[in-house]
């Protein structure tokens, strides 16, 4: 648990980009380097992230360290990679906005964006090597990339996904699957996370409890990442907290390392002003949560699923959709925030070569690009 705990939390302190960039960042550090986690595992469980409300990095995250040691290492890794997160968010909540317009700060930022492209980039070419060997995946990914670029936004997405699973389906089934694996929910997950969503309408809640069951239902409700719980929790949370807030911790959370569910942090410490470290920890437990326990509750199904021919097949294309889904996100946000020139493009190119040819460790790479987004 601690070893989970540290590996992860050093990632936390790095893992600029938002969902995208995370995903590449496991797939380098969990499944090349350390091997805690087989590809096929790793690929399985993605594709059910992809389709479960939340933030689909962390659960992944989550998974891995389940996968590592148990509950234990779950609970080990949420919390590692969280945590970075969770202060920088909690000490903007408490210092106010000042710190984060220094230039010092921006220019820091500017080079880990550029960073987190490199990595982006890097885990779409390796993905794709292992998910698009035929022509049918490699279709699949082009083309769930060309619909995100051309109609962006959370429908298309599943869109997406649901034709990639119905291609798989039909033309891309594995042969030598147990399809006679016991498939079940793990029921008292997901009884658990069914009572809490409902509490709201049975009880009358107020104080820190009503904190709780707001970020909680937002994050129930959420797909598509952090980018989709803004105007959630702005309708949940109606006039207890001002516009101004919510955009200030929204841009926070896109700045930082880490999830960017994390904006529950800064609105939970905005909300509980009393007390703003119990609100901050309250309202980011809660957001968290409800996918967490989907993810305990359906995991084991879902391998026992996957394992059969037909749904083999379906995984197949998601995964090749998911690598659509990534080179989608190569150009928006990622592309899009960190290259703002051809000064910045020849250094994201420099960096890949030396990431993915020469094997840079990413420990030499990382203070790099934060002294490069100075003189950029």
């Amino acid at each position: 648990m601690l070893q989970t705990f540290w590996q992860f939390f050093t990632l936390g302190w790095v893992s600029f980009g938002g969902p995208a960039a995370h995903i590449g960042y496991f797939q380098r550090h969990f499944v090349q380097k350390l091997g805690w986690i087989p590809q096929d595992r790793f690929a399985s469980t993605l594709a059910l992230c992809q389709f479960l409300p939340g933030p689909a990095s962390s659960q992944l995250g989550f998974a891995i360290g389940y996968q590592r040691a148990g509950l234990g290492g779950a609970v080990a890794a949420f919390i590692g990679f969280t945590l970075p997160s969770f202060l920088l968010m909690l000490g903007l909540a408490l210092a106010g906005q000042a710190w984060a317009s220094q230039p010092a700060a921006l220019a820091a930022i500017a080079g880990l964006k550029l960073f987190a492209l490199v990595v982006v980039a890097d885990a779409v070419l390796t993905m794709a090597g292992q998910f698009c060997r035929q022509r049918l995946t490699l279709a699949l990914a082009v083309g769930t990339a060309a619909l995100l670029w051309l109609l962006p936004g959370l429908l298309a997405q599943f869109i997406a996904l649901l034709a990639a699973a119905l291609a798989g389906a039909l033309w891309l089934q594995k042969t030598g699957g147990d399809s006679h694996r016991k498939i079940g929910p793990n029921w008292p997950f997901l009884l658990l996370f069914a009572g809490l969503f409902l509490l709201p309408w049975l009880l009358h809640l107020d104080g820190t409890a009503r904190i709780f069951a707001d970020f909680y239902q937002a994050g129930s409700l959420v797909f598509g990442g952090g980018h989709v719980v803004l105007p959630l929790l702005q309708g949940l949370l109606g006039e207890r907290i001002s516009s101004e807030a919510f955009l200030t911790g929204y841009a926070a959370a896109q700045a930082m390392p880490g999830p960017m569910f994390t904006l529950a942090t800064f609105l939970g410490a905005e909300l509980w002003p009393a007390s703003p470290v119990l609100g901050a920890l309250v309202a980011t437990f809660g957001v968290f949560l409800p996918g967490f326990l989907l993810l305990l509750a359906l995991q084991h199904g879902w391998q026992a699923l996957a394992a059969r021919p037909l749904m083999a097949g379906a995984v197949t294309g998601i995964n090749a959709a998911v690598v659509g889904l990534l080179l989608a996100a190569l150009y928006q946000p990622v592309f899009v925030s960190s290259v703002t020139g051809a000064p910045a493009l020849a250094a994201a190119a420099l960096g890949l070569l030396a990431l993915r040819v020469f094997k840079c460790p990413l420990l030499v790479l990382i203070p790099a690009f934060m002294l490069l987004g100075f003189w950029l």
